[in-house]
């Protein structure tokens, strides 16, 4: 089964545990992404958190949802998630990593994945997806963390 690899990263201009504290405010999803509608959390046990997201309706009105299972681990400043409702996907893995960096702190985003035999798109299509639209939800999550930030430190 062949996988699909991608890995996008951005510095942002924030303190450490707030970039910390806000990108894993998994409720707060829907205001930090733009592709979710709701995060519902399913279950807490210790650093580990299985929730569900949902995204807003695709350009064909079709509702997309899963459920996934984070395990944040503050020490390293890494979190490792997993898709445990896989739909298309034979798995998905994802790595968040946070360190400090001159100008801010990097996120960095790895996924790792493979594409069911049935699925819509193959494994290099949703490789290409998958890197545009991380490239753009990072950006996106970068300002919106920077402007939190701003407005808590005036």
């Amino acid at each position: 089964m062949e996988s699909g690899v991608t890995e996008q990263a951005v510095v942002i201009d924030a303190p450490y545990r707030e970039v910390w504290e806000q990108t894993n405010d998994v409720p707060a999803w829907p205001e930090l992404f733009s592709e979710y509608a709701s995060a519902e959390i399913l279950e807490r046990s210790g650093d580990t958190v299985t929730f569900r997201l949902t995204m807003h309706p695709d350009e064909n009105g079709a509702v997309w949802s899963w459920v996934s299972a984070r395990t944040v681990d503050a020490a390293t400043g890494t979190v490792r998630a997993r898709r445990v409702e896989t739909g298309p996907f034979a798995f998905m893995t994802l790595l968040w990593t946070y360190r400090e960096v001159p100008g801010g702190v990097e996120l960095r985003w790895r996924q790792e994945f493979a594409m069911k035999p049935d699925a819509p798109l193959d494994t290099p299509a949703m490789t290409a997806r998958i890197s545009a639209n991380s490239t753009f939800q990072l950006e996106l999550i970068r300002g919106r963390v920077e402007e939190r930030a701003r407005r808590r430190a005036a």
